[in-house]
């Protein structure tokens, strides 16, 4: 049975430390002793380690060794256009069990009004929804969760591959791309779909546009379906 993986705040001295609610749910919770081993991630290393304390508002882990924990490529740029918040909770969810490394929601000509204004507020929601799923799935790493950005500044500042998830079908599958080594950044847009000057920004900016075949999909599930195939 795989060990369960915990994230700490940091490693420091052959020893980590968890307080508060965390502490709480892994004491009252999941009912951890002394003694039990587990692996833990401080976000940039994976660690084994042993439960050398265990209270109500504390649980202290001795490191036992480090583990091999290497970062998937290619690192995957999520650039999802806002949608309601319930879905996009779902949706961050399972791009994180999906090996996904960065998250950024991004406001469009079609994501329903007011929304982009209420993100900041959720981020830290978000971020514990990543955190939650990361452990679940046991990666190393959590994905990181940014800012809104607008279309206009996402289209020219996307690092390595562009995609361009398009319901028109005017290029390949996304399947049949060729995937860079290093970096792809994906951009998926609201389920009203891109207006002809996004796709007219896109292809100017350099992204190619691409499909996920004859069906139109709801957002989050198009989410989930192009990491699928990214990361097969």
């Amino acid at each position: 049975m795989a060990r369960r993986l915990f994230f700490v705040p940091q490693v420091h001295s052959g020893q980590a430390e968890l307080r508060g609610d965390e502490a709480k749910h892994l004491s009252r919770v999941l009912r951890v002793e002394v003694g039990q081993v587990f692996e833990i991630s401080d976000n940039q290393q994976k660690y084994l380690a042993k439960v050398a304390d265990a209270h109500k508002e504390l649980v202290r882990f001795e490191i036992l060794e480090k583990l091999s924990a290497h970062r998937e490529l290619p690192v995957i740029h999520l650039y999802a256009a806002i949608i309601k918040f319930e879905h996009f909770e779902w949706g961050i969810e399972k791009a994180t069990e999906l090996g996904v490394d960065r998250i950024i929601p991004v406001q469009t000509a079609r994501s329903e009004p007011g929304l982009e204004r209420a993100v900041t507020k959720r981020l830290e929601r978000w971020r514990r929804i990543a955190l939650e799923s990361s452990q679940q799935c046991r990666r190393a790493f959590i994905p990181e969760l940014s800012e809104v950005m607008r279309f206009r500044d996402v289209a020219a500042k996307a690092e390595g591959q562009r995609i361009f998830l398009d319901e028109n079908r005017a290029g390949l599958t996304i399947g049949k791309l060729a995937k860079a080594e290093d970096a792809i950044s994906v951009l998926i847009g609201p389920e009203g779909g891109w207006t002809e000057d996004e796709r007219s920004l896109a292809a100017t900016q350099n992204w190619v546009s691409a499909s996920l075949g004859p069906r139109v999909l709801r957002a989050e599930t198009a989410w989930l379906a192009t990491l699928a195939i990214l990361r097969a």
